[in-house]
């Protein structure tokens, strides 16, 4: 549970791929403000085992709060755009080619990865590629000043503040030296984008060099992105999901169940293929009724706890179908969908929680709990259960 916990707080703040909660920049704090918060790091750090030599180092070359990253809050493409905006970047003809070719340059080490976590080799080149373009920009930011300006700012309540100490215990273990502990605004690090707490939890020495070195390391990277996944519950006997057909008269009120079952009932893979025999799914319409309509797996869950985000998970499963040989997608995305913005889901959320149908937080995002409740909602109203959350669904709430 401490693994997803994690996942799902630092899901909302990769810099790579539901809707943004916007966010006003927080004000650069003085410079003896600063200072002064790092000071009060010590007695923490000291007890996590950080020397005064470490804590030291790690602070010596930063002059201070980064405007940068206190700018950059609130900025994710996976959580502001359309899903079908985001695939179009995340899934390009160019990252499927250059996933093949890095598939086949690392074959011998792609293979043994994949024997020994049960993880393919498309997910995990499909993960590497939509986190770091493969390895070639996982940021270059310094990791210890991105996570004390967030974390002085008091963004996201005392996560950042963890995650520092974190940071500051990666470099007391010598895996990396200061310079070289660099990663994005939020301080995802390295090729696989990992926070420090979920590096010390799930990074991997697979080149056996006696170092976790997922900035410079091929085989570690990989490796730690199959040994995360796992962690996070990926079923090796399970795809992440399918875009199939369903038949005209298909009953979408009953929209999970075993997979022999869709099969039985009449949805088809798009690519020729007979859906497994065994295993449970979804249905996850992600554009609506006319939109393409995926099978998803428990699997898309395990994706979902690398980054919370609908968008990057089927980006990513996306992406690895597409490196692995498969076709892209066979139903168009509707142009104009209609769809709501954060305040929008905001309003929606609290208007299923009065009706009884919405449990989760009150965030304005998207997501498998705010699916349901509007399935169950279209259910009740005899309206087409895709799950989908559109302004007309709003008004009929909100209007009741």
């Amino acid at each position: 549970m401490r693994a997803l916990r994690i996942a799902l707080a630092a899901a909302l703040l990769l810099a790579t791929p539901a809707l943004a909660q916007q966010e006003t920049p927080a004000a650069a704090p003085a410079r003896g403000d600063f200072t002064a918060f790092v000071e009060g790091l010590r007695a923490d750090a000291a007890a996590r085992g950080v020397s005064p030599a470490t804590f030291e180092a790690a602070f010596r070359s930063i002059p201070g709060p980064d405007p940068e990253v206190l700018a950059r809050i609130g900025r994710q493409g996976e959580f502001s755009r359309p899903v079908w905006e985001y695939l179009t970047g995340a899934v390009s003809a160019g990252r499927v080619a250059r996933g093949r070719a890095r598939g086949e340059a690392l074959a011998g080490t792609l293979a043994k990865i994949e024997a020994r976590y049960g993880v393919p080799r498309a997910m995990l080149l499909a993960l590497w590629g939509v986190e770091s373009d493969f390895g070639a920009s996982g940021g270059g930011l310094s990791v210890v000043r991105s996570l004390a300006t967030l974390a002085q700012a008091g963004h996201r309540g005392t996560l950042f503040r963890d995650e520092l100490l974190a940071a500051l215990v990666i470099l007391q273990k010598g895996d990396v030296p200061p310079d070289r502990l660099k990663g994005s605004w939020a301080g995802a690090m390295g090729q696989v984008q990992f926070l420090p707490s979920v590096y010390l939890a799930h990074a991997v020495d697979f080149d056996g060099d006696g170092r976790r070195d997922i900035w410079g390391s091929d085989a570690d990277a990989l490796a730690s992105i199959a040994a995360y996944l796992r962690a996070l519950g990926w079923d090796p006997a399970l795809s992440w999901g399918y875009e199939v057909r369903l038949p005209g008269d298909f009953d979408l009120t009953r929209y999970a169940g075993p997979l022999s079952d869709f099969a039985a009932r009449g949805a088809k893979r798009t690519d020729g293929k007979p859906l497994p025999g065994s295993g449970e799914g979804s249905l996850f319409l992600p554009g609506g009724i006319g939109g393409p309509v995926f099978l998803i797996t428990g699997n898309f869950e395990a994706l979902r706890g690398y980054n919370t985000s609908d968008a990057y998970a089927l980006a990513a499963g996306h992406l690895a179908d597409r490196i692995a040989g498969g076709p892209a997608l066979s139903a168009p995305w509707p142009s104009a969908a209609a769809r709501l913005d954060r305040n929008g889901l905001l309003a929606l959320q609290k208007g299923l929680a009065r009706e009884g149908l919405y449990g989760g937080d009150a965030d304005g995002r998207a997501g498998p709990k705010l699916r349901e409740a509007v399935r169950r909602y279209q259910i009740r109203e005899r309206l087409p259960a895709d799950g989908y959350a559109t302004p007309d669904l709003l008004k009929r709430i909100e209007t009741r």
